[in-house]
């Protein structure tokens, strides 16, 4: 006899900021559907449950990270990770998404079934090992593409012989005592530049090591704008007016970098030769070999790293590693950095959709071999959505509006009684990565990733005022997308 199992119109598969996100548009634009939340973890919250680094903070601004229907109060432009969490969990309790939630389910298996109109999913639980199955109509993936599971280390020549403590910075324990301490932060990204400032308060010294520059840029702690607003208009017209000049400014930045990019980069290292005066070598270690925006660039709130840098408090040396050894590392330059911590900040792996091994009629998926339809579904696989944010702007842009199509699609469907979506592709269509990108954890996984098109509707534009258009706007009638 076959055990029962539950079935929901839509599963949501991870709790952070997009799972919670989409849960609350279905609450808000398609209440009649039924859902169920798969997490693997065992508390809500992503990427702001699981780094516990001192000094976790948001690397984009806060109005255009926060969820475009609940407003960002706080005064921070750049928050701290417990006040993002905070956020996050506040919005699940307001739409009441947190009794959908089944928290240390991990999902293994999906199957779509042309013959019974669903999705068979499997989760293990992580306490007793037990499978379940869920069925559903719709898989809404909201699990990012990132490992959460490991960072990415690299092959550090004779890290057995050093006889002080390594840690990764996406695994933080709790109990690490720097104080006082010889420590090294191996990167140069958003990691690295929120945990050297913060260190740096209470160790003995503290030395960033980079191999390349990154592009650093001050930003406000507050957004001047939003203060004076605040004192006349009503919170809910603050926000939005703000989110939109920020919108607008990243797009600005984006397209300056793209068109005159040695106009920005003269900017930007100008703001950091103004925080760091004139005789310090800038050349050397905050001017990268590529334009801005080749890479995503790293925001520090009110210039505090730079403020620790000229204080004394913190030092950068950019050079390569030789090996580690008892003491320290050895740089091929000759020189020796003696530590007693080293912090690895040198990013994270990605993963495709959770790891997840989908199916069709119990055909695997290699989504690799799939386009993306318009940056959220995929080639020939019905009614399973994907949601990923901007790699040059804050990626709940991306994730309120790829929740709210969802939501379009699911309410088309019921209106007319259609049992399945799936984009067919039709006609010539050039081939291109879907991340154009050329940061170093997208390029050792570019070749696990859909790919994309030349033209509409299988181009991924990172353009929010495009994606606005065309996925809250624009009609649902596309000769691409197939309702049976």
């Amino acid at each position: 006899m076959t055990k029962p199992y539950e079935s929901v119109d839509v599963l949501i598969i991870g709790a952070g900021l997009a799972g919670i996100g989409g849960a609350c548009q279905l609450r808000r634009k398609s209440p009649e559907r039924s859902f169920m939340i798969l997490e693997s973890r065992a508390a809500s919250g992503g990427t702001w449950d699981l780094f516990r680094y001192p000094g976790i903070r948001s690397d984009s601004d806060m109005y255009t990270y926060s969820y475009g229907f609940k407003p960002w109060r706080d005064e921070s432009t750049i928050a701290d990770g417990h006040k993002i969490l905070d956020y996050i969990r506040e919005a699940a309790a307001e739409y009441d998404v947190e009794k959908n939630i089944r928290y240390k389910h991990k999902v293994v298996t999906a199957n779509w079934s042309d013959a019974d109109k669903q999705w068979l999913i499997t989760a293990r639980h992580g306490d007793t090992g037990e499978m379940i199955t869920v069925g559903c109509k719709f898989v809404f993936n909201c699990t990012g593409y990132y490992d959460y599971e490991q960072g990415y280390t690299p092959a550090f020549a004779g890290l057995d012989d050093f006889n002080g403590q390594v840690l990764h910075a996406q695994h933080w324990p709790e109990d690490l005592d720097y104080q006082g301490k010889r420590v090294i932060v191996i990167g140069s990204g958003a990691t690295a530049v929120t945990l050297v400032p913060t260190l740096s308060k209470d160790t003995a010294s503290l030395v960033m090591l980079q191999r390349t520059p990154t592009y650093i840029a001050t930003v406000p702690s507050e957004d001047p704008l939003a203060d004076k607003l605040r004192k006349w208009l009503p919170e809910s017209w603050t926000f939005r007016l703000t989110r939109w000049k920020k919108v607008l400014f990243q797009i600005y930045v984006y397209k300056l970098s793209r068109k005159r990019p040695d106009d920005l980069r003269r900017f930007m290292l100008g703001q950091v030769r103004q925080a760091l005066g004139p005789d310090y070598d800038i050349k050397t270690h905050f001017t990268p070999p590529y334009n801005p925006w080749d890479q995503r660039l790293c925001a520090v709130p009110d210039g505090d790293m730079f403020k620790a840098i000229k204080q004394g408090r913190a030092e950068v040396v950019t050079d390569h590693i030789e090996r580690f050894n008892g003491a320290g590392i050895a740089l091929k330059s000759g020189k020796q950095l003696d530590a007693d911590i080293v912090i690895l900040a040198t990013g994270l792996n990605l993963q495709f959709a959770g790891g997840i091994e989908y199916s069709v009629n119990n055909k695997a998926i290699d989504f690799s071999k799939h386009f993306i339809y318009r940056g959220m579904m995929f080639s020939d696989v019905p009614n399973m959505a994907f949601t990923v944010g901007y790699t040059n702007s804050s990626w709940t842009l991306k994730t309120d509006l790829t929740s709210h199509f969802v939501c379009r699609l699911l309410n088309k469907m019921a209106r007319g009684s259609y049992a399945s979506v799936t984009p067919r592709m039709k006609g010539s269509i050039e081939e291109t990565p879907l991340l154009d990108f050329d940061a170093g954890y997208v390029l050792r996984a570019r070749e696990q990733f859909p790919k994309q098109g030349n033209r509409l509707p299988w181009q991924n534009y990172q353009d929010y005022i495009r994606d606005f258009i065309g996925l809250r706007l624009r009609s649902l009638r596309d000769k691409e997308l197939e309702f049976r």
